[in-house]
């Protein structure tokens, strides 16, 4: 969320434009198995445009504000942490299924519920507010920050990691801030988070793989044998 119709405008160009650049490296780099997680600027992009949509109708229900909530809850749950574990080496994988599985089940609680439920926005000042009535609060809150934070902080790269702890700093702030009603700061996160993962896509074949590094050196230092010696 931002704060004004053309913040989030903005935001969207500048979060989209980063994931099609992360997006394209990846693909031409060849890296098929990243492809998900470089391409999770384009997501958060098209949801900084959809609630552009929702500043200019003035909230309400229908479909904006619907595709916002989807987006938001059940689709980032899941993409985030099954994204994380595709482009994640597979000596991490294991550690990265319960954060997975967390996001299967929550996704599959917030699904039923934007089916079943009508979603609000409304406009309070400088933030947008959503009526959700999603049940068990604190423990789909628990399962989300798990599969979407969590799934990123037990991840084999940094820059991942990283992007886990701005992602959970982020969200404390900028939920604290939107619940005052005083401004939306999510998008600043996003737009941080978009620059990581464009940083990320662009890394070295090798860098955040210390196991292959490791084997390559090892492999280029053996000790040389008498022929060698020779």
């Amino acid at each position: 969320m931002c704060w004004s119709a053309t913040a989030d405008l903005a935001a969207g160009t500048v979060i989209t434009a980063a994931g099609l650049a992360s997006t394209a490296v990846t693909l031409r780099r060849g890296r098929p198995r990243e492809l998900p997680l470089a391409a999770l600027p384009l997501l958060l992009g098209a949801h900084q445009i959809v609630e552009a949509a929702l500043w200019h109708r003035g909230g309400g229900s229908g479909p904006w504000t619907t595709a916002w909530a989807v987006i938001a809850l059940p689709l980032l749950a899941v993409w985030i942490p099954f994204g994380t574990l595709l482009a994640s080496p597979a000596r991490v994988r294991p550690r990265l299924a319960v954060p997975a599985a967390a996001g299967a089940v929550t996704a599959a609680v917030l699904t039923h519920v934007l089916a079943t439920t009508e979603v609000s926005a409304d406009i309070r000042e400088h933030t947008v507010g959503y009526g959700i009535g999603v049940p068990w609060p604190a423990l789909v809150l628990g399962g989300y920050l798990l599969a979407t934070v969590g799934s990123l902080l037990l991840a084999d790269d940094t820059r991942l990691r990283l992007l886990g702890a701005l992602a959970g700093a982020g969200a404390l702030v900028s939920a604290l801030l939107w619940r005052t009603a005083f401004v939306s700061t999510w998008c600043a996160v996003a737009a941080v988070a978009s620059l990581v993962l464009l940083s990320w896509s662009l890394r070295p074949a090798d860098r955040g793989r210390p196991d292959r590094a490791a084997g390559l050196r090892g492999a280029g230092s053996r000790d040389p044998g008498p022929r060698d010696r020779a």
